[in-house]
């Protein structure tokens, strides 16, 4: 399925491209393509340096995605309470986790980062009991965290060795420093409320780190992205004219941030070149 909507261009380096269904997982390949999740559309979808989206594989409700050394996508699906495997062609490779760890059941993946070894850690949104996991290179899980307030968004700085999370509904980003043997999460930064002081209007969602240590939140109910210093200190806000801002990628090239006008959809996503 195609969906032959170009990029508009506006402000110069940015272009914006809409699309029926709210979107997530924004990632890049090699090669420069551009991949979004649409999570009620069942799509994993790849955008064309022309703007036309195309539907590369689909998952029950693809979530988070992340592109391994080797080129397969990692996604995270929310229905079927699993991390998948696609191969660099879209096709379904093998189911990478679900069921149980330890006493913890996987309920609700939702997002997931490349640990630099062959394994990655993820995210299991649930109210109050959240969880952040770890599969290594030869597939064994690990609890890294539990008792989280719905964690989402997660990435891992390899220079620091801190894993940071985002705890959606307590409005604030977590971190695990991984170098200590008791993995405690601390509080890196409390995000601004909403004024209207409603828990759904703040939600921090995906994550990004760009090459200073820089933590680039995206916050769904606010309509942007923070950039917190690697000291938990705002440094910029950037709006996005995304009325649910739901995720950020970075590489040297350009910035992707997806979203939507609500869900399920219509869905954007913005591409800016840097």
């Amino acid at each position: 399925m195609k969906h032959k909507m170009r990029f508009q261009e506006f402000n110069g380096d940015t272009r914006c491209l809409q699309l029926p269904f709210y979107t997530e997982g924004p990632v890049v390949d090699a090669a420069g393509h551009v991949y979004v999740t649409n999570l009620q559309g069942g799509q994993i979808l790849r955008i064309s340096k022309e703007g036309v989206a195309d539907e590369w594989a689909r998952s029950s409700c693809p979530n988070g995605q992340m592109i391994a050394d080797n080129g397969d996508h990692l996604i995270c699906d929310c229905v079927e309470a699993s991390v998948k495997r696609f191969d660099q062609r879209g096709r379904f490779f093998s189911t990478e986790i679900a069921g149980w760890v330890a006493q913890y059941k996987i309920t609700c993946p939702n997002d997931l980062v490349s640990d630099g070894a062959g394994g990655f850690f993820f995210t299991d949104s649930v109210r109050h009991t959240g969880a952040v996991i770890h599969v290594d290179h030869s597939g064994r899980a690990q609890l890294i965290a539990a008792q989280l307030d719905y964690p989402n968004g997660i990435v891992l700085d390899h220079t620091l060795h801190r894993l940071y999370i985002a705890e959606s509904y307590q409005n604030r980003i977590v971190m695990i420093d991984l170098q200590q043997q008791e993995r405690k999460v601390d509080v890196f930064c409390n995000l601004p409320q909403h004024p209207s002081l409603k828990e759904t209007a703040n939600l921090p969602d995906g994550l990004a780190l760009d090459g200073y240590g820089n933590v680039w939140v995206a916050h769904y109910g606010m309509s942007c992205i923070w950039k917190i210093d690697p000291g938990g200190s705002y440094r910029e806000k950037m709006d996005t004219g995304i009325l649910l801002t739901s995720n950020v990628f970075l590489n040297d090239n350009q910035v992707v941030i997806t979203g939507g006008q609500a869900e399920p959809g219509p869905g954007y996503v913005q591409l800016i070149q840097t």
